[in-house]
């Protein structure tokens, strides 16, 4: 959770990067949704990052409840209909009365409107969240010359640093 590569932590754990890569793809998937009485009022962001290179762009989509300022949910894929609406459902599934979201098309089509809210400055907590994320895992960094090789092993970091 805090910046260290996976070279870096073979070598402080003195095991092989392979051994890491593994160990770190096992808890992703050990990992559970929890399940919790939340405030019904969910932030709902996307976050741009990429796979091997510029071109091929993937995007962090997250649910935060407000109340507990906890990210409940966090799915990677493209930004598609398919992927934000793996996010939406689950926050409709947990009893939603408010879901703010930035003013992105989509969201419009997948968020009954009774629900949704877009409002200018209202996703500052959710924002703050992926800001955090970006600083921890440098694979993330908008500048940098680190990046994520594989789609699974991106995955597996955005589950453990936000559900493990």
């Amino acid at each position: 959770k805090e910046g260290v590569g996976i070279r870096v932590l073979s070598a402080l754990l003195g095991i092989s990067a392979v051994t890491v890569i593994r160990r770190i793809q096992m808890l992703a998937k050990d990992i559970v949704i929890p399940i919790g009485n939340y405030s019904g009022c969910y932030e709902i962001d996307e976050m741009k990052t990429y796979v091997r290179r510029k071109s091929n762009e993937y995007w962090v989509v997250s649910v935060l409840d407000r109340e507990s300022k906890e990210v409940i949910y966090s799915t990677v894929g493209k930004r598609t209909k398919l992927v934000l609406g793996r996010a939406v459902d689950y926050a409709l599934s947990r009893g939603s009365e408010e879901i703010y979201t930035d003013n992105l098309k989509m969201y419009r089509s997948l968020i009954p409107e009774e629900f949704h809210l877009r409002r200018k400055y209202e996703l500052n907590h959710i924002e703050r969240k992926h800001l955090s994320l970006r600083t921890h895992l440098k694979r993330l960094s908008r500048r940098t010359i680190c990046y994520s090789k594989s789609l699974v092993i991106l995955w597996s970091c955005v589950m453990i640093y936000f559900l493990g």
